[in-house]
């Protein structure tokens, strides 16, 4: 498959839309709000954008109880209002990805609600049922006791989200049915169905939610999955090509292997090599920490690599709406560090709204719409220092403001050469203009073995050859450039000679 050049320049924004801009006073944010946004969005340097998701739902879980699949919610406007959003983006350069909830719904859904009746019809096996409610799925919890249908049915996390069936890797019970049972061929179009829905009125792709959980039972090795993905995927990258699929699976040697385009490497406490760059206790880029870079970098460019000879790519992200926010860990100073190379690294970047004006974790807020502790990466975006942050007119808002939203807003970072935002639009400006930042353009880690600081390495692609470093200590430290350059971009090193300023940023163009 050829490589599709959007893909291979693609900055991704993340907004979730219920705190990101208000503009009915009704307290939620809205999809007007965000087109009002997308040329704040493209100053910054982003040139696409993840919705979180945005279709009609009870919201017990914060929309990823989906129970129309085709209508868009209420609270965020119209569909029509979503196709203006596509159209907006698209005038300005931009793309547009939906967030994909494949593997459930909500128990309100219609397809749903029609599976629990006893007589057989179009959606009895929509989901997984057992032939009896005294009988539970294995290795899955499940609902029981409330319809008319005698069974109990899987669930996939909540208990408000009847999972969807697509299949076992192994049959073993009666009730359950292997992925190439004929009976499951209407479930795989349904969701063709919702895809290509969206596509068709000028949506760019989706982020798939939970897509390396498709299959049940024992697919400890993803086999069942990346079948279920395939038959599903197939059919739709063939005929819209240009459509980009990340997967949120964490595992890019397996989702890969299907027909998704990129896989997100998630930064959360579960993932020990990504604690190197900005989560847990001592993280590469907080000061003074002294750990080897190389353990990372082995295990990223092996992904790399990997993703290359496919013609695809991997997703790092800043955070997202499951996690804690990075300005948890590290300081402003610290994540202009880590943004630098977020940027300058290979791959897909994805960065969660907010996270570049340093917006911080608000603790201990009440679970909104099944946040739980996620509910403190939520809260709304602090546009300026009036009202609300600028987020709203609304006496009482979604979630509530963080209370440093004085001193920590757009506005206030917009006009200040120093601040965190203005150095994310630098180092974005030098990205977008050069080949050698192009997701897919080489990468050569020059640090030795024993050699800590400063980081450094080379991207190239075209011709053209890019020398990053990047000095996280509070010591100066030595950089020799051994043949001509010149400077393209610098954080503290404006008078470069030789030696980088304590946390500073050096990248020269090697001539």
């Amino acid at each position: 498959m050829q490589k599709n050049n959007w893909f291979n320049r693609a900055t991704f924004y993340e907004i979730y839309p219920q705190t990101f801009l208000d503009t009915n006073g009704d307290g939620i944010g809205d999809i007007e709000g965000i087109i009002e946004k997308l040329d704040y969005i493209k100053s910054v340097g982003f040139n696409a954008i993840w919705l979180n998701p945005l279709f009609d739902s009870p919201f017990y879980d914060a929309g990823y109880d989906v129970r129309d699949f085709y209508k868009v919610a209420p609270r965020y406007g119209t569909n029509e209002d979503l196709y203006r959003l596509f159209t907006e983006a698209h005038k300005r350069g931009m793309h547009v990805i939906l967030d994909l909830v494949p593997g459930h719904t909500s128990i309100d859904s219609e397809w749903f609600i029609q599976s629990c009746k006893a007589e057989r019809n179009e959606y009895s096996d929509r989901y997984i049922w057992t032939n009896s409610v005294w009988e539970t799925p294995k290795d899955v919890a499940c609902i029981r006791g409330f319809y008319e249908r005698n069974g109990s049915v899987a669930t996939n996390f909540f208990s408000i989200q009847p999972a969807l069936n697509y299949g076992y890797l192994e049959k073993k019970d009666d009730f359950e049915m292997e992925i190439d049972d004929p009976r499951l061929i209407p479930n795989f179009k349904a969701m063709q169905n919702v895809i290509t829905f969206y596509l068709e009125r000028g949506c760019d792709g989706f982020r798939v939610d939970m897509a390396g959980w498709m299959a049940k039972r024992d697919d400890k090795e993803f086999t069942g999955t990346i079948r279920v993905w395939n038959k599903i995927l197939k059919p739709i990258k063939e005929k819209y090509p240009d459509a980009f699929f990340v997967s949120e699976w964490s595992s890019p040697k397996h989702s890969l292997s299907t027909y998704f385009d990129s896989d997100f490497l998630l930064q959360d406490w579960f993932k020990p090599l990504h604690i190197f760059m900005c989560r847990g206790d001592d993280p590469y880029f907080k000061a003074n920490v002294n750990k080897s870079a190389k353990p990372y970098f082995d295990f990223y460019l092996d992904l790399i690599d990997f993703a290359n000879k496919k013609h695809k790519y991997v997703s790092i992200v800043s955070g997202n709406h499951d996690t804690t926010r990075i300005k948890e860990t590290l300081t402003d100073d610290e994540l202009k560090l880590f943004y630098a190379f977020l940027f300058t690294m290979p791959g897909i970047p994805f960065v969660y709204y907010g996270d570049e004006i340093g917006m911080n974790y608000r603790k201990k807020l009440p679970s909104i719409e099944g946040g739980y502790q996620r509910t403190g990466s939520r809260t709304p975006m602090q546009w300026n220092a009036t009202k609300n942050a600028g987020f709203s007119t609304a006496d009482v808002t979604y979630i509530p403001v963080n209370d440093d939203y004085v001193t920590i807003n757009v506005a206030k970072e917009e006009n200040d050469k120093d601040s965190l935002l203005t150095t994310i639009k630098d180092v974005l400006s030098v990205r977008n203009k050069h080949a050698a930042f192009e997701n897919d353009a080489k990468i050569t880690y020059l640090n030795k073995e024993s050699e800590i600081h400063p980081l450094k390495y080379v991207r190239e692609k075209d011709g053209e050859k890019m020398l990053v470093a990047i000095n996280a200590s509070t010591n100066k430290c030595t950089l020799l450039i051994n043949q001509k350059y010149e400077v393209v971009y610098s954080l503290k090193n404006k008078d470069f000679h030789g030696e980088l300023e304590p946390q500073s940023v050096l990248i020269v163009k090697l001539i």
